[in-house]
């Protein structure tokens, strides 16, 4: 596990905003999401600030597009120094990804199914396979075409790590505390099970950016995490069984 394995989803619609929320986790992560919405309205130049000021960026962009497309945008993309950028777990758009690329340190992330999506959503888009099956076989494929990790579920994590090896990084969406709200997430997990499940990276939206104290909401998540760890550490002795 990452010494801190947050990764927080600057998910509103202002650049003042997104700085106040910065400037308010403070050291309570060090490494944030930047997804449609804010790029939208921030573009490029937000991520270079971010970059500037020493943070890690996670742009989620899900690039969907014809092949020449998508290897000429993640080729501009990953000269700024983001450390990942997701794109759609199609064979063409992952294979283009991975050429525009090239060797720039930029990760390249590919997108199974998304978290709000359960099996009816796969069904009004004409899947008839499982959620499972449908990422077991991206999985396969995002391997296969040299992406160097996983956007996948909590609920999927387990499986993920099982195909794709030790290697491959597994950045978990739809991550709650116990207690907390799911919001429009289906398939949740809380931070400790997430992790226990082999995830390298959690993305945490609202339980820490609607917080009052965002600082200490992150840290309260990276506590529960190193408790579980922590009980996962201690010897099952005769005694400890029988409690």
């Amino acid at each position: 596990m990452n010494d801190n394995p947050l990764i927080i989803a600057l998910d509103v619609d202002t650049i003042e905003e997104a700085r106040r929320l910065v400037g308010a986790i403070g050291d309570g992560a060090n490494f944030y999401k930047v997804g449609m919405e804010l790029y939208a309205v921030a573009g490029m130049a937000f991520v270079q600030e971010l970059l500037g000021r020493g943070r890690r960026v996670f742009l989620d962009l899900k690039l969907y597009d014809i092949s020449e497309t998508v290897k000429r945008a993640t080729r501009q993309i990953a000269r700024c120094g983001v450390t990942f950028l997701t794109v759609h777990g199609s064979k063409a758009v992952m294979r283009a990804a991975v050429e525009g690329r090239g060797d720039s340190a930029t990760r390249l992330l590919a997108v199974t199914v998304l978290t709000s999506f359960d099996q009816d959503d796969l069904a009004d888009l004409g899947f008839s396979t499982p959620v499972s099956d449908l990422v077991a076989l991206r999985v396969r494929n995002a391997v296969a075409s040299g992406i160097d990790g996983i956007v996948c579920s909590a609920l999927e994590v387990a499986k993920v790590r099982e195909i794709g090896g030790p290697g491959l990084k597994l950045v978990t969406p739809g991550v709650r505390s116990a207690g907390a709200a799911t919001g429009d997430q289906k398939r949740v997990a809380t931070p400790a099970e997430a992790i226990e499940a082999g995830a390298d990276y959690l993305v945490i939206g609202r339980q820490v950016t609607r917080a009052a104290d965002p600082q200490a909401a992150c840290e309260k998540i990276l506590s529960e995490i190193g408790r579980a760890s922590h009980r996962e550490k201690i010897p099952q002795t005769e005694s400890t069984k029988e409690a």
